[in-house]
């Protein structure tokens, strides 16, 4: 949801779904490294 009287709400929109992609695929277990990776290399793609 984006609200354009926030300045940074469709980088924050972003970065947030891409946060929800890497948890949908990864899943629960790893360590805090492994998502910081994941969402670095998935908010390169988007």
């Amino acid at each position: 949801m984006i609200k354009e009287e926030y300045k940074y709400s469709e980088l924050t929109s972003k970065i947030i779904g891409c946060a929800m992609t890497v948890h949908s695929e990864l899943g629960n277990g790893f360590q805090e490294v492994i998502y910081q990776r994941c969402v670095a290399i998935e908010l390169e793609i988007v």
